[in-house]
């Protein structure tokens, strides 16, 4: 047995000496000596049962879990020849011991059982390679390696809608359906009349025509759906706080691997199935899942598991992620559903029935039309262009009957597709997706498309302070110790047992973090809130804190987590040494001094707190929170032995009979923007009031630097208040106050939630800003939810319609900007498109009725169909926002869409077009002696000249100068010029398609000057001027609210 031994020993060393000429590295090399040190030891090990070794080749996991998996790999090598692949190992012999089926299993069922029997938390991280602390040592390649084994967090999605489908959707439109069967009859009676070379044109052109329309419509659409799928993904990637290498750090949800240690406090989204590891008082809302409203303690004993899509309700902790995507539960369920962009918002709505409404008028005209038609051909009033009767009864073929009878139609429907304004749902669509596109340039985000719309009619903006009108970007500036201001040098004559007792309040209660970085310049990073970094930076870089130091001395009982309401955290410690204990406080300086009775001085003295010593540190309080700093104060308590065991059974932390250990203040800056974008927001009509947790003091300085607050306001007229003076109102007292408050301090999140139902009782339109958990219910109760995409919690993001994410109130103006804006470019092209429909229903059916005849074909209808609709949306709906948007009056709740403004311009461009069209198509001949092709020719080209010259009045609805800023719209210029090029086109080349003659220059100018009386026509009328009453309310049809 030694001889073997020894032999196998020796060829261990020669295996061992491996030539330095090799190109390994050294990490390959110790994985090749790993490899043959288990494999030789375990030979030797079997050798001395007399156990015969198997003869097969097999690649050998290099870093084996167990002795087992040891035993298992070495029998299945031969004596003769080992293949060991060192420098790629698969990714599966990394965790061969770890079946993901069973992780996902036993967090779906909740087994405790199977969870004992794999070790619990700790077996199952040994497993996965995971330290509870420190979180995965692993470098790129070794998340790779897990992506490799356990998958991504991402979920399958159902595919998305292809351009094949808009154009299928596009198709269902009945009058599109009408007009291709009368394109089919018509190419086939063409055909047979006059054969394939020239009986295709009336047909084909149809053909071609809609065509034009439907490609237009669905790629628009597409393109459309693309980009809110785009959004989708954006607003679903959140940053989640790991540990990795010991580090706290944020990272993509999608980057979340099975094994990372993740970080969770109130708000949070879980990022995927998992473990409790550690925490307190850590509460899940797992409605999203179960459908249950009660939210479900997570601890290590009774329930350790954790599931992706659930919120954090309340405490913190940290858990062990064991299944990501397609293997959660909620990536199960989330496969199987997709967000749809067809949500319609109310003005899509509106516009839907001001479509109906012009519809029918356009469907009663164009059965007036076909009537009339179809009496006069009959009848014999009809004449071809040779002069004779169309119709002599038997005498007229068959095919020619039902020839002119499909165009007789053709010219009725088509008339019905421009009398339909479609254009105005893609009007609407076109503008939001453009805008939407613009916003998140501009820092603001769009969950929901309604919010663009009413958020140009905000009349009033609540506001939080920190981190919007103010940077966020917290440093603690004054440290008071006992009565006395502890500044630069003089934190070294602090008391050694004080300044212990500090290290304790700071760094065992709270969320933050420290890491110690050999990169950093500072050699410390801080993780956590502002207001935690700020505080642990202070505490480490000038109290000289070790936290390690703290965190090993000290045994943490018991945790009250920060919450909104009370404004306070505590935490009950026990010494490891000696076993005392103590209770620390932190939070709202004003509420834990009235939890204190005495007071630490600098020398380490307690002192007794009576009601003149308290009067004088609420003083120093005030005068901290005048000059805007936030005031923080740290109060703790000693717990004696029976005290202990009885807190600790109940869970609570004693919150009476505190001493006071210190104050400090934390200077946040107003944003450099803050002041101009409220100035900008109040001469936009729209109120701005700040709600705010801190100090009456601090909010009110706050308020005046960002001019929410006037500098002479007198500090007693009921602009500013506390929320607990604002929730003692009666009902009738609030109604009455709330226009008057500017500031409400010290406010819950129910108290902003109060204000708003106030506000919004009173009638305004109200959009408010939160980042807590507590701040949904007032987020989905207002018209306009604003969270915050830095500080905000994903709870908080989810309730709202609109993510700032740059949590800077300057993007809130920006919001209300755009809002206008998009309100404001849909009335631009209602006003557009109405005065086309206006004019070409009425220019047809007089012709008809006249003359029986249409001026217009059906070609040349669907072609100024696709000008009015599709590129003269794109025009208008792109416009960017003015600033004599912001200088108007917010919208209201219910002013008509079309205002008495827009009726008057577009009736006067309608009446001279309609005039002069119908002048053309009965006096044209003999003014231009010209034929009666040419005359169409020209009604075809002065019509549509008409539009291209009345979008530029289009362009501002109550502005005389019309081409203002029109350098700055590329896409309107390009839209124009090619639609000018397209019509040279239209008329000069395809001549047959469009059933047009070529014109002479002299004829392109008459057609120019009488298209260009427009804007002269339009300069004019808006010195006309209108009646404040919308001119629908005369007529008191309910029917026509929504115009």
């Amino acid at each position: 047995m030694s001889a073997k031994l020894q032999a196998n020993l020796k060829c261990m060393d020669i295996v061992f000496d491996i030539p330095d000429d090799l190109a390994i590295s050294m990490r390959n090399k110790k994985r090749w000596q790993l490899a043959l040190a288990s494999v030789n030891c375990s030979r030797a090990l079997l050798s001395l049962f007399g156990e015969v070794l198997a003869k097969n080749e097999r690649k050998f996991s290099p870093i084996p879990s167990d002795m087992n998996s040891i035993s298992k790999n070495v029998s299945n090598f031969s004596e003769v020849e080992c293949v060991v692949d060192i420098d790629k190992p698969p990714a599966a012999s990394y965790f061969s011991n770890v079946d993901q089926s069973i992780l996902s299993r036993l967090v779906k069922e909740k087994s405790l059982d199977g969870l004992a029997k794999l070790g619990a938390v700790e077996g199952i991280s040994a497993s996965l390679r995971t330290d509870v602390q420190q979180g995965i040592n692993d470098d790129v390649e070794g998340i790779l390696r897990r992506k490799e084994a356990f998958g991504t967090n991402t979920h399958l999605k159902p595919p998305t809608k292809s351009l094949l489908h808009f154009v299928c959707e596009a198709f269902k439109d009945s009058t599109i359906l009408i007009l291709l069967v009368c394109a089919a009859l018509s190419l086939g009676f063409g055909v047979k009349e006059h054969g394939l070379k020239e009986g295709w044109y009336d047909g084909g052109s149809i053909f071609v025509a809609v065509f034009l329309v439907i490609s237009v419509s669905a790629i628009s659409d597409f393109r459309q759906n693309k980009q809110f799928d785009r959004l989708s993904k954006i607003s679903s990637n959140i940053s989640v706080e790991v540990v990795r290498n010991g580090r706290r750090q944020e990272i993509s949800i999608f980057e979340i691997v099975v094994g990372d240690v993740v970080c969770l406090k109130i708000g949070d989204q879980v990022p995927a199935d998992g473990l409790f590891i550690e925490g307190h008082s850590l509460q899940v809302d797992e409605s999203s899942m179960t459908g249950e409203s009660d939210h479900v303690e997570v601890n290590k004993d009774q329930h350790p598991f954790l599931f992706s899509g659930t919120k954090v309700a309340d405490g913190y902790g940290k858990m062990l992620v064991t299944s990501v995507g397609m293997s959660t539960t909620w990536g199960e369920m989330m496969s199987t559903i997709s967000r749809s962009p067809d949500e319609q918002t109310p003005l899509q709505a509106r516009l839907n029935e001001l479509t109906s409404s012009i519809g029918k008028v356009g469907l009663a005209v164009a059965f007036l039309v076909l009537v009339v038609l179809l009496v006069r051909y009959f009848t014999g009033n009809t004449r071809d262009e040779n002069g004779n009767k169309e119709f002599n009864g038997n005498k007229t073929r068959v095919d020619d009957v039902i020839n002119a009878v499909v165009g007789i139609i053709a010219a009725a429907v088509t008339i019905v597709v421009v009398a339909i304004p479609e254009g105005l749902p893609l009007a609407v669509t076109l503008t939001l997706a453009y805008s939407m596109k613009r916003m998140m340039a501009d820092q603001a985000m769009v969950r929901k498309l309604s919010a663009c719309e009413t958020m140009g009619s905000a009349t009033t903006v609540c506001t939080d302070k920190t981190g919007t009108l103010t940077m966020n970007q917290m440093k603690v500036t004054k440290f008071w110790l006992g009565k006395n201001s502890i500044e630069g040098e003089k934190i070294t004559v602090i008391a050694p047992d004080v300044a212990d007792l500090l290290h304790q309040g700071v760094g065992l209660n709270t969320t933050g973090s420290v890491y110690r970085s050999a990169v950093s310049g500072t050699g410390f990073e801080f993780s956590g809130s502002p207001t935690e970094k700020a505080i642990l930076s202070w505490a480490v870089l000038e109290l000289n804190m070790d936290i390690d130091k703290v965190k090993q001395d000290f045994t943490v009982l018991s945790v009250e987590a920060f919450n909104s309401e009370k404004k306070r955290s505590g935490v009950l410690l026990k010494k490891v040494q000696d076993g005392t204990a103590h209770a620390h406080w932190k939070g709202a300086a004003e509420m834990i001094l009235a939890m204190c009775s005495h007071y630490y001085d600098a020398q380490g003295s307690i002192t007794g707190l009576d009601d003149c010593e308290r009067l004088k540190f609420a003083e120093i309080i005030q005068g901290m929170a005048s000059s805007s700093l936030r005031c923080i104060a740290f109060a703790c308590k000693p717990v004696l032995g029976g005290e202990l065991i009885s807190k600790k059974i109940r869970g609570t932390i004693p919150d009476n009979g505190l001493t006071l250990l210190a104050l400090v203040g934390l200077k946040d800056p107003c944003r450099p923007g803050a002041k101009q974008a409220v100035e900008d927001c109040q001469y936009a009509g729209v109120n701005v009031k700040m709600i705010t947790g801190d100090n009456i003091f601090t909010a009110r300085t706050i308020a005046r630097e960002c001019g929410i607050l006037s500098p002479d306001q007198e500090a007693n007229d009921g602009s500013v208040v506390e929320g607990v003076e604002f929730r003692s109102y009666t009902e009738e007292e609030r109604m009455e106050k709330v226009e008057i408050i500017r500031v409400m301090a010290r406010s819950s999140p129910l108290d902003k939630l109060l204000m708003v139902q106030c506000l919004r009782k009173k009638g305004h339109v109200v959009a408010v800003t939160g980042d807590g958990t507590n701040d949904a219910p007032a987020l989905k109760e207002a018209d306009i939810g604003l969270s915050m995409g830095i500080q905000g919690t994903e709870v908080a993001k989810e309730s709202s319609d609109i993510v700032i994410l740059d949590d800077n109130f300057a993007s809130v103006a920006t919001v209300l900007r755009w809002g206008r804006c998009v309100y404001n470019n849909i009335q631009k092209f209602i006003q557009f498109q109405l005065t086309v429909n206006v004019a070409a229903l009425a220019i047809n059916f007089v012709a008809a009725v006249s003359a029986g005849e249409v001026p217009l074909t059906a070609v040349q209808l669907l072609w100024v169909n696709l000008i009015m609709d599709t590129l003269g949306a794109l025009a208008l709906a792109t416009e960017n926002p003015t600033k004599e948007l912001m200088e108007k009056k917010p919208v209201g709740r219910n002013e008509p869409l079309i205002t008495n403004v827009m009726w008057r311009n577009l009736l006067a461009q309608a009446l001279y077009q309609i005039s002069v069209l119908l002048t053309l198509h009965f006096k044209g001949k003999d003014i231009f002696h010209v034929t009666k092709k040419v005359n169409e020719t020209l009604i075809f080209n002065t019509f549509v000249l008409c539009q291209v010259f009345n979008e530029f009045n289009a362009r501002k609805i109550e502005k005389k100068n019309v081409f203002e800023g029109i350098h700055k719209n590329k896409l309107f210029m390009g839209i124009i010029g090619i639609t000018l090029v397209l019509q040279v086109v239209m008329v000069e080349f395809l001549n047959k398609f469009a059933d047009t003659e070529r014109l002479n220059w002299r004829q392109w100018g008459v057609c120019i000057e009488i298209s260009a009386a427009s804007w002269p026509i339009g300069f004019l009328v808006k010195f006309l001027p209108v009646p404040e009453r919308p001119l629908v309310s005369y007529l008191k049809l309910k029917r026509l609210k929504f115009m």
